[in-house]
């Protein structure tokens, strides 16, 4: 049986780490962290998602807002608004929320932003940081993550990892941060063009699937005291449900966790860690940011 990686209570760790460096931060006198979300439309699952923002960084000591606009807002409206935004002193980290209306285009929209302010680190010059090994800010799923890891004992050195997807967001930053100097695991990337995939997959000692496809890896896919990492949150119909549906992971959790040494579970596994990282990469924003006046 599988030791449990509770993301929700190691997220809860990062979080008061998060408060006690903000306070510490204010103690000396400079103004706490400030995150501005700009939220566009109304996605019922977007704005349940910035909500949860809203009250972990209040939580965190962070002074926060939301941007809201309609779905018609332009995309040249939009690039206004992030403009100025970053050029904002009184502003240190800039979130778009995710995903935008059709006609507006999210990479120009995500390119725009001052990349010292992209605390979701999908800019492609914090891309280039992290596969640089540069001080960056890092996508908060792939960092939660690392500091899933980091926080369970679970070291990596000469370590073989195996990720199932590819994606911006997750899978590639998480190859890069695994392959870092001083973390030193041995990385493999799959795709939907993988000869063999379970192949690969049962060779794996760090496995992590960050596909989006309900219960892909399953018990023969994993091998025996391996770490499993499950990033899906997939939605399946289900009538005993009052909401009408569970979420379950690209993971069949009920079979591996019977064959895995560690596994996260879904929900309360990666999910929480990605404010939990946000929050983090807010404070590093307002001190890089202060840092940087002191010194023009």
């Amino acid at each position: 049986m599988a030791n449990l990686i509770d993301g929700k209570a190691i997220s809860a760790q990062v979080r008061a780490d998060v408060r006690a460096d903000v306070d510490a931060w204010t103690a000396q006198g400079h103004r706490p962290p400030h995150l501005a979300v700009v939220l566009v439309g109304d996605n019922p699952a977007s704005a349940s998602y910035v909500r949860g923002k809203m009250k972990a960084s209040q939580g965190a000591g962070i002074d926060s807002e939301t941007l809201k606009y309609d779905t018609d807002l332009s995309e040249a409206e939009l690039l206004q608004l992030i403009d100025r935004l970053n050029h904002d002193d009184a502003v240190d980290g800039i979130l778009v929320q995710l995903p935008l209306p059709d006609h507006i285009d999210a990479d120009k929209v995500i390119q725009s932003l001052n990349p010292d302010k992209d605390v979701d680190g999908l800019h492609v010059v914090n891309a280039g940081r992290l596969a640089t090994g540069q001080a960056g800010f890092v996508p908060c799923t792939p960092a939660g993550i690392m500091e899933l890891l980091d926080r369970s004992g679970i070291n990596l050195s000469g370590q073989r990892a195996v990720v199932i997807g590819r994606s911006n967001l997750v899978g590639k930053p998480l190859a890069n941060l695994m392959l870092r100097k001083g973390t030193d695991a041995t990385v493999t990337v799959c795709h939907s063009r993988t000869r063999d995939l379970p192949a690969v997959a049962r060779e794996a000692d760090i496995l992590v699937a960050a596909i989006g496809r309900a219960h892909f890896v399953t018990a023969d896919m994993v091998k025996p005291g391996a770490v499993v990492i499950d990033v899906g949150i997939n939605r399946i119909d289900d009538a005993t449900r009052e909401r009408g549906y569970r979420l379950v992971g690209d993971v069949d959790f009920e079979a591996v966790k019977e064959k895995a040494g560690w596994i996260t579970p879904v929900p309360g596994g990666v999910g929480p860690m990605t404010i939990a990282m946000l929050l983090r990469n807010t404070l590093t924003a307002a001190q890089r940011l202060a840092a940087t006046r002191q010194t023009v």
